[in-house]
């Protein structure tokens, strides 16, 4: 039985799984491809018997019948096996079925090989998924590093902008509002950003512009002669890859050194040029310089919202969720200050006034709706509120719609930037003078909210 064991063993296979793969040979080709006497069967039988439920026990095996042959002759050859293991019962199965079997030793050598097979390619798959992801996180690993020495650069060239620009928007948000540091600080942020992107953009021209200019260059040098189709291709080529130039981490790196050699004396000479500048330009002080506009609140909301309501209907305005409402109300000519009266139901709503110096074309008060969409090309993300609410989801945009700089449009100045109130408490009411003739802006921000609408209650008149 040990040579038999040893022989067992060098088919590549443990003692179960050969037993199993035996059985299952049996039942598959039992009387098919194998033809077996009826005292072999009962062999075969008994072994399976001794290796499934071990030595045959008289006290448990159940009664046979009168007329039961085929028992009693499977439980007599049971018997006969005595008391050997079921380990050796399994070997004296594979070793009669292989003997009365031509065929099933070559079907064990096929399992072998296919499962040999199978576990070659599986071990090629496994090592084929650990180079790629090997390469996998070699990219992000480069792409991260790439993106964070690119993202420094953009900071150190925003920060030396910063320190350049710093005097004379500091001078300027004094004059928008004298006295209030806190709104000083947050106009000159935003005035820094707005500074940081139009330079970015002026770069970029620069760069196209640049690329394009070398590019014709190229092509009437190449005109002299008559051109092939692949120069043809090579120029159509160029000229694809030039309408996508980008500003690149070498020319960030020049425009940053640049910057930090010329910083201390452009500095000097920008302070030098102010007051200058503050000469030339007091036509245009003229107008900038406005009083602040004066704002409290009141407790009586619920009799407001009750006066609105029963007007005309036109102070009642639904804020979708991710809108803003502009209200646009013209100066007077009889009128020398505007007032404001505001509160909403249940929830929180931006709100701040811009002021266009513009000739108004109507003495009507008018209301626009825009999505959070329309003036996100006027905001910078680092500026925005990631305070985390139930209404903001993952990233609440806070936004300080920003009017356009565009020469195109009419200059406008900030009388109060676009904050969140708790106007579901107490109205909030407020005025401001008149600072010449032109369109107030009065902006009801609720961009920041993915789901919740807004019920808005305003009144806005003026007083002679």
């Amino acid at each position: 039985m040990d040579n038999n064991l040893a022989e067992l063993e060098k088919w590549g296979f443990p003692l179960q799984e050969l037993y199993r793969i035996a059985l299952q040979f049996y039942k598959q080709n039992s009387g098919k491809a194998v033809h077996l006497s009826y005292e072999d069967n009962l062999k075969l039988i008994a072994f399976k018997q001794q290796a499934s439920l071990g030595p045959f026990d008289p006290e448990h095996a159940p009664a046979l019948g009168v007329l039961d042959v085929i028992g009693r002759d499977r439980r007599l050859h049971w018997q006969m096996l005595g008391n050997i293991s079921r380990e050796q019962a399994m070997e004296g199965f594979i070793d009669l079925l292989n003997t009365m079997c031509n065929a099933f030793r070559p079907y064990v050598e096929a399992v072998r090989k296919n499962r040999d097979e199978t576990l070659k390619e599986e071990l090629r798959r496994m090592e084929l998924e650990k180079v790629e992801n090997d390469k996998r996180e070699r990219e992000q690993q480069e792409l991260l590093e790439e993106g964070y020495k690119e993202e420094m650069q953009r900071r150190q060239l925003q920060d030396a902008l910063n320190k350049q620009t710093y005097q004379q928007f500091k001078a300027y948000a004094e004059k928008q509002f004298p006295g209030n540091p806190e709104q000083q600080a947050v106009l000159i942020h935003q005035l820094q950003q707005e500074h940081y992107h139009q330079y970015m953009q002026q770069l970029h021209m620069q760069r196209q512009q640049s690329a394009v200019s070398n590019n014709n260059n190229n092509i009437n040098n190449m005109g002299a002669d008559n051109p092939t189709p692949d120069s043809e291709n090579q120029i159509i080529h160029e000229n694809q890859n030039h309408d996508t130039v980008d500003v690149t981490q070498d020319d960030l790196a020049n425009d940053m050194m640049n910057l930090k050699l010329n910083t201390k004396s452009d500095s000097n000479e920008q302070e030098q040029q102010l007051p200058q500048q503050q000469i030339n330009n007091s036509n245009e002080d003229d107008y900038i310089i406005i009083q602040p506009a004066k704002i409290w609140t009141r407790p009586d909301i619920e009799e407001f919202k009750a006066d609105v309501s029963a007007g005309d209907g036109d102070g009642v305005i639904t804020v979708g969720h991710g809108d803003t409402i502009t209200v646009r109300v013209p100066t007077n000519a009889n009128g020398k200050c505007i007032f404001w009266e505001f509160a909403t139901d249940n929830y929180d709503i931006g709100f701040g006034i811009y002021f266009e110096w513009s000739k108004p074309v109507t003495q009507e008060v008018t209301v626009h709706v825009s999505d959070s969409d329309d003036e996100d090309e006027f905001l910078d993300e680092d500026y925005l509120s990631t305070n985390e609410d139930l209404e903001c989801g993952s990233l609440t945009n806070e936004r300080n719609s920003l009017p356009s700089t565009s020469s195109s449009k009419a200059p406008i100045s900030i009388i109060v930037p676009i904050y969140r109130r708790e106007c579901f408490n107490e109205v909030y009411v407020g005025s401001h003078a008149y600072p010449g003739e032109g369109v107030y802006l009065l902006k009801f921000d609720n961009s920041y909210s993915i789901w919740r609408s807004k019920t808005l209650y305003y009144r806005v008149y003026y007083e002679r």
